[in-house]
């Protein structure tokens, strides 16, 4: 399937039962759900779905597992982290040979490098295979910051590469990206809270978080403010805002994942070290799912 970068695309949470192993049969059920809701693809094995907490084989399965429930409705994008290069390059791979339609390619855990070492770490996983490619920048959550002219670097000397996450917090690193290289790369909104504004500056899509509990109006935000209906994006972005805010805090994990399970639409569990959020933590996202739902009108409320 060609990939396309471009429209939401969830972040997808991995599902766990109650003895923490992975619920395959609701991810698949999930993933078709949103999917179903005018999702343009899924993102597998990111933060959001606790990629550092599963193990090798897990993530194959999981892959193979979304594959068949995507079916031809969409492509498959696996991210791609691990502590070494080597690693990296040997997941990219075994992504391929699940079914992936594309990687979403992260900078190494833990050790923070230098361009010179960041950019051979991208150029080793970007060679590993031939799947159209995304970078993923978030300085904030990684320590690795990739400028634009860094960007633009790889983006010259990498043809697969055809995309960017921007995860910066700052809605100027969309312009200054296009500055440099036009629509060489499709720019990605990776901040829940930046989609309207993102989309503003020239990003052409959105790797979503609290798409996970509210596909519709994910979309519908997303598609409203490409349209160029800035009323209506204004009024929807309003509504949700307390909820996309969630994804924005060190518990985004765990908050959405709650959130989702609030609307009848997965559940809270999470592998430590993560732990479920407290009763009190849980009760002041209630207040905010609330809040929000008292702002939508009565068609949006609810996304089951």
């Amino acid at each position: 399937m060609n990939m396309n970068w471009t429209g939401v695309m969830p972040a997808i949470t991995t599902c766990f039962d109650d003895k923490l192993a992975v619920d395959h049969a609701f991810m698949a059920t999930h993933c078709q759900w949103m999917m179903g809701h005018g999702c343009a693809g899924i993102v597998a094995l990111g933060s959001l779905g606790e990629g550092a907490t599963v193990t090798a084989d897990e993530k194959l399965a999981i892959l193979k597992n979304l594959r068949a429930a995507l079916g031809n409705s969409g492509p498959l994008v696996a991210a791609v982290s691990d502590l070494s290069t080597a690693g990296a390059v040997r997941f990219a791979k075994s992504a391929a040979d699940a079914g992936c339609d594309g990687l979403m390619v992260l900078p190494p855990y833990v050790y923070k490098g230098d361009w010179r070492e960041m950019k051979a770490h991208m150029a080793a996983v970007l060679a590993a295979t031939d799947l159209s490619c995304m970078l993923y920048n978030n300085p904030i959550a990684y320590g690795t910051d990739f400028t634009p002219p860094q960007v633009a670097e790889l983006a010259q000397q990498h043809a697969n590469l055809h995309a960017v996450k921007e995860s910066s917090t700052d809605v100027r690193r969309i312009t200054a990206i296009r500055e440099l290289i036009r629509d060489r790369l499709r720019i990605l909104v990776g901040i829940d809270d930046m989609i309207v504004e993102g989309i503003a500056a020239g990003a052409v899509g959105w790797i979503a978080g609290l798409v996970n509990a509210f596909p519709q109006q994910s979309v519908d935000l997303l598609n409203y403010s490409v349209a160029g209906k800035h009323q209506a994006a204004f009024d929807l972005y309003r509504c949700l805002l307390p909820l996309l805010r969630l994804d924005t805090v060190p518990k985004f994990v765990q908050l959405i994942k709650f959130v989702q399970q609030e609307v009848g639409m997965g559940s809270a569990r999470v592998r430590p070290p993560r732990l479920e959020i407290t009763p009190q933590e849980a009760e002041q996202t209630r207040q905010i799912l609330r809040l929000a739902q008292s702002r939508m009108q009565p068609s949006e409320a609810h996304s089951i």
